[in-house]
């Protein structure tokens, strides 16, 4: 079976010398963090899916900096899906979500909260390109 494609974002924000990154809660399973995610929408592209889904999922709107990794495949509920993640630099935030508790928090404590090693990967590959 043919994994759905997805867009994913990898939000960042910087406050002085502090390099935050947004989690959010899965919707199957609120004990976990993740980055926003979701499915690509007629007329979109990976990228726009993944700000687009940022914003529904954490309020976040941000700009594109660019694709992090080849995309991570996986059983999302009951779909295989293809999730393209995105860097994207946090230009605004609104409290208005679809109802899942949000986190900002310094990489090393993201890395503590994500479970799944594909994705701490991923955010390792994001941090490298932030800091270089």
């Amino acid at each position: 079976m043919t994994p759905v494609p997805q867009g994913g974002a990898i939000a960042f924000r910087r406050d002085g010398a502090e390099l935050d990154v947004l989690l959010v809660r899965a919707k199957q399973d609120a004990r976990v963090w993740i980055f926003p995610k979701g499915h690509i929408e007629a007329g979109e592209d990976a990228a726009a899916a993944a700000v687009r889904e940022l914003s529904e999922e954490a309020g976040v709107t941000g700009d594109v900096v660019g694709p992090v990794g080849a995309p991570l495949e996986f059983e999302s509920g009951r779909e295989r899906v293809s999730v393209q993640y995105f860097l994207v630099e946090a230009r605004g935030e609104v409290s208005e979500t679809d109802g899942r508790e949000k986190a900002w928090v310094p990489i090393a404590e993201a890395l503590r909260r994500i479970p799944f090693e594909d994705t701490r990967r991923l955010l390792i590959e994001a941090q490298r390109r932030l800091a270089g």
